[in-house]
């Protein structure tokens, strides 16, 4: 086999292993997010804080690499505080929708740093390769999408419910209500009078 062969299967290899990876980081970025405890706004500040301060950490660690290995290193540091600080929104917030945008960051991260590993690749593998990752960030936005919708639509049923329960509650309390009163015709005078009042008092009218 001759030495061009040889290179092109490794690339190949490479190329291959790569995108692998990539489909294997994308799969946890598509997945839903377990559930989380909310978090109240001074822990969502300190999260955010600390969020801040490790990039910078992370940013300086970075600046002993060179070429491409530097470039990865920075989208890799960056994509860690944006989704710290979207996972710390998302606990803070817990609604269908800032879980949503958790999800889409870290898909967004997973993306970057697949992009620039693409760089390490040359012709065609590179091509496959960042072909791979922007549709593993197509098909992740889209599956946080549907979940999202999926939420939406069973809060908004739990919500209807919940009102439906509240008016059919009120609704029997008025009917009881009106029995009660109906029964005070049985008295007369200051009986009758007392008799209503409790009625108004027992039934909150």
């Amino acid at each position: 086999m001759s030495k061009l062969s040889i290179a092109l299967l490794i690339t190949a290899g490479l190329a291959l292993a790569g995108c692998a990876a990539q489909r294997d980081a994308s799969m946890t970025a598509t997945k839903p997010m377990a559930p989380v405890a909310p978090i109240s706004k001074d822990a969502y500040d300190t999260t955010v804080k600390n969020a801040e301060t490790q990039y910078k950490i992370d940013k300086d660690a970075c600046s002993s690499r060179s070429g491409n290995a530097k470039d990865i290193c920075l989208a890799d540091a960056s994509g860690r505080e944006k989704v710290a600080k979207a996972d710390a929104e998302a606990a803070y917030k817990n609604t269908p929708k800032a879980r949503e945008d958790a999800r889409v960051a870290r898909a967004e991260a997973t993306h970057n740093v697949a992009k620039e590993k693409c760089d390490d690749l040359t012709g065609n593998a590179k091509d496959i390769c960042v072909k791979e990752a922007d549709a593993a960030l197509v098909k992740a936005k889209a599956d946080a999408k549907v979940d999202r919708v999926a939420a939406d639509t069973k809060e908004d049923s739990a919500m209807k419910q919940a009102d439906a329960r509240r008016q059919a509650a009120e609704d029997k309390r008025d009917a009881d209500y009106k029995v009660a009163v109906e029964k005070c015709d049985a008295f007369t005078g200051s009986a009758k009078n007392t008799c209503i009042s409790d009625a108004k008092l027992r039934y909150g009218k």
